[in-house]
């Protein structure tokens, strides 16, 4: 059973369509990867699975279980994290702040106990922090702990957003540009993390960025989009040296001879493979 299931999606706003007929599957620990030019349907595609936007036509499914019509809340509840491509953080509280508040649905106190101050509240700000530590110092950011998040950089502060992501407990993780305002080197580093937590974390994650070369490096399966629509999907050599993906988004002459030994390698099956 695949984790995440798009069938048939489409969504439109007046006359424009921003989404048709999407079709995509991430498996269990996959990396899927979405490229796609500007205005191509990706971060619509992300709200469409997490509840921002409901879909006019198409179904939405998690581990099996239509989700179409949950609320936001629900699907976070269910295991599904998600970044943003604006910086989804509480930018005037530190670091530990925002990891703290992200697990306030496993907190096991109700608001009332909270502000009287019972000792099992104690005990569930005590636990919450412990872990949001633990967290940071697995991610390498315990140093800026006590920062505001407005005083980082924004390539730091995309990756306190994946912490705090993770503080959610989730086995889903959808992430909107996740290397936008990094250099290669900076990008190389956040390629290498992301293969780390799936292992750790037992995640499967479907990643939007526009650094193709570390998309490339990192998804087990990646998909192309160009306005609305998917332009090709396959492996990520594939993708990458499709000719219509070469013309549309990267602005290259495409290599025939290169597409045509990838050629093919769409058609494999993924269904039961087991991703290292």
């Amino acid at each position: 059973m695949s984790v995440l299931e798009v069938n048939g999606v489409s969504i439109h706003f007046g006359g424009v369509k921003a989404l048709q007929n999407i079709t995509l599957t991430a498996g269990e620990w996959e990396i899927v990867g979405i490229i796609g030019p500007n205005g191509a349907g990706k971060t619509t595609l992300f709200n469409c699975i997490t509840g921002f936007y409901q879909p006019t036509h198409g179904t939405v499914r998690y581990r099996g279980r239509n989700i179409t019509r949950r609320e936001v809340h629900e699907r976070a509840a269910l295991g599904i994290g998600r970044t943003f491509q604006n910086v989804g953080l509480v930018k005037e509280a530190t670091v530990l702040e925002n990891l703290r508040t992200a697990q306030h649905l496993e907190t096991e106190y109700n608001p009332w106990i909270g502000i009287a101050g019972g000792a099992s509240s104690f005990f569930e700000e005590g636990r919450i922090t412990r872990r949001g530590r633990q967290l940071l110092s697995l991610l390498g950011l315990s140093e800026i702990a006590a920062e505001p998040v407005a005083d980082l950089p924004y390539g730091m502060q995309k990756r306190v957003e994946i912490a705090a992501v993770l503080a959610t407990d989730p086995d889903l993780v959808l992430l909107d540009e996740p290397g936008s305002g990094m250099g290669p080197e900076e990008a190389h580093e956040l390629g290498e993390m992301l293969l780390a937590l799936r292992k750790q974390f037992g995640l499967s994650i479907v990643m939007i960025d526009h650094h193709v070369p570390l998309v490339t490096r990192v998804s087990d399966y990646m998909y192309c989009f160009n306005f609305g629509e998917v332009l090709a999907e396959g492996r990520p050599a594939y993708v990458r040296n499709h000719p219509e993906v070469a013309r549309a988004y990267l602005g290259e002459e495409p290599d025939e001879e290169q597409h045509a030994r990838e050629n093919g390698q769409v058609d494999e099956v993924r269904e039961g493979e087991h991703v290292s």
